[in-house]
């Protein structure tokens, strides 16, 4: 696919403001016994393997921590991973933070792009990536930028 690309009038002159890459993902998620000493922490852990198609060709391995909370419907996790592969054709890796909350029910999810993990073609990459899930299907929309 080509790349989407938004633009904005700036200072007399159109300048490239952010990208965008969608397509769909498979991910396999897989518990893992809590760290050592934190048993009675009750935190959920699992490893990241996910494999990205569409503009963003690319495998990422992380993991994930979460906590359930009192009342159903309530939860959190944080998770890192870090994507190997080529956006729009260009080829590197970076690292991706999850911030997900589930307050009763209602969902709050943000994934960005840790500052300066770009490598290779991707050294300078930042932006934010958006995840959906429909009929139990994974896809991604992802707006970037280079600095």
């Amino acid at each position: 696919m080509d790349a989407v690309v938004l633009m904005s009038w700036r200072e007399s002159e159109w300048e490239e403001v952010i990208m965008q890459a969608s397509g769909p993902f498979e991910v396999k998620l897989t518990p893992q016994p809590p760290a050592p000493g934190i048993e009675q922490a009750s935190l959920g852990r699992m490893t990241i393997d996910k494999q990205f198609h569409g503009d963003l060709e690319a495998n990422s391995l992380g993991e994930m921590l979460s906590a359930m909370g009192q009342v159903q419907g309530s939860a959190g996790y944080v998770a890192i991973e870090r994507v190997t592969g080529a956006v729009h054709g260009k080829r590197g890796s970076f690292v991706l933070q999850h911030q997900g909350i589930m307050d009763r029910g209602v969902p709050q999810l943000s994934v960005t792009v840790v500052p300066d993990s770009g490598t290779d073609e991707l050294t300078g990459l930042s932006g934010s990536m958006q995840i959906h899930i429909e009929q139990g299907k994974h896809s991604y929309v992802f707006d970037y930028t280079f600095s």
